[in-house]
């Protein structure tokens, strides 16, 4: 059987296949350029940023012929996508604009099987947050745990008290749709 290279170091995806008895055998992060091209949709985005990562890493692996499985979330507003909170401002603007709204997570999964050929789902989650009072905002930037998270919140951690009502796949809004991920594996020839 081909390894499994994990093109991502984020600790929740890690998590969440470990979960289901999956282990990567190695993991080879892949840097790229997550820019939004101008009037790009967010399942577009998702799309592009998957498939770019597990590309590059498929470009750099110098194993034997290895699935390469990569992800992107997206978190959006309708057609505005909202960043990756980088810091204490992004992370209480992502607030602000989420509180009390619905809001669409979009994570797009990429494989790339040993044959070189390049397989894609999308998984979309409907998420309601409930209305945040300015205290409860600033509690949570002070917390640091919506730093580096796409749309500026964790459901895995605090914010999820704040979830009035969620519709689709839980892991997707975690990181990693299990459901697509573990079918897109299978298809591809993997357990």
């Amino acid at each position: 059987m081909a390894p499994l290279v994990l093109a991502s170091e984020s600790p929740r995806r890690l998590a969440l296949l470990a979960q289901v008895g999956i282990t990567p055998d190695a993991i080879l992060p892949a840097a790229i350029d997550e820019t939004v091209r101008k009037g790009e949709l967010p399942r577009i985005h998702a799309l592009r940023l998957a498939s770019e990562k597990a590309r590059k890493v498929e470009s750099e692996w110098n194993g034997k012929p290895a699935l390469i499985l990569a992800a992107d979330t997206v978190v959006a507003v309708g057609r505005r996508i909202l960043p990756k909170a980088m810091d204490d401002d992004q992370v209480r603007a992502c607030l602000k604009l989420l509180s009390g709204r619905r809001h669409q997570v979009i994570t797009a999964v990429a494989l790339v099987t040993p044959q070189g050929k390049l397989r894609t789902r999308l998984a979309e989650t409907r998420v309601s947050l409930l209305r945040l009072s300015e205290r409860q905002i600033a509690s949570y930037v002070e917390s640091r745990e919506g730093v580096g998270k796409a749309g500026g919140y964790a459901i895995q951690g605090r914010a999820e008290m704040w979830i009035k009502e969620i519709s689709g796949s839980y892991s997707n809004v975690v990181g990693l749709p299990l459901t697509v991920t573990v079918a897109l594996l299978e298809a591809g020839g993997h357990g």
